[in-house]
């Protein structure tokens, strides 16, 4: 059987690939936890991301397309594929958050918190604190707006069709700022290491 097979057997062949390389490339010697959370905080991050796009670009406009069809689509989608998604998004946007205050206490060799270097906009944590600043937003709307608010939609939790219509407007207004967030969110996690473009 080809460890290609499962998502277990795909992740553990990714992960025993990542450690093959840092043997062979590496410099060896110490653990180096600052690239553990960051390279962590990537994976995640690309996971959460992608979803948000996915959501945004894909699943909305095709599932508006097929109800204006007048095809089934629909309720295949929410009753299967999104219940889904909307796990690994939820998971995926907290495992983030947490990786990257583990990456920010990893990074800060001061006396103190990388993390309250960073969402106090302390000197050289300036950019990377804008970036966590709108992570932490982005997360809070998946929990507390999105999450919620797809629970209705998806009939997980009794709902009027009032309050059905007022929570696809609030998924929908809060997951495009997410996608809208992202952009100079993503600028700030890079920006730091990197410098900003201009």
């Amino acid at each position: 059987m080809s460890l290609l097979a499962t998502r277990g057997g795909t992740v553990i062949t990714g992960v025993v690939l990542s450690v093959i390389l840092v043997f062979v490339l590496g410099p060896g010697g110490e653990l180096n936890p600052w690239q553990f959370w960051v390279w962590f905080h990537v994976i995640v991050g690309i996971a959460w991301v992608g979803l948000l796009y996915y959501f945004n670009a894909i699943q909305m406009p095709a599932v508006a397309q097929a109800l204006a069809d007048g095809k089934p689509g629909p309720a295949a989608i929410n009753q299967y594929v999104a219940p889904r998604a909307l796990f690994w998004f939820r998971y995926a946007a907290l495992l983030t958050w947490l990786s990257g205050a583990m990456a920010l206490e990893a990074m800060h060799a001061a006396d103190g918190s990388g993390f309250v270097a960073a969402f106090t906009f302390q000197e050289g944590y300036r950019v990377i604190g804008m970036g966590a600043w709108l992570g932490t937003i982005m997360l809070l709307n998946v929990w507390f707006l999105i999450w919620p608010a797809q629970k209705k939609l998806l009939g997980l939790v009794s709902a009027s069709d009032e309050a059905r219509a007022r929570a696809k407007h609030l998924a929908f207004l809060a997951s495009r700022t997410n996608t809208a967030l992202s952009i100079p969110m993503l600028l700030g996690m890079t920006g730091h290491m990197h410098g900003l473009p201009f």
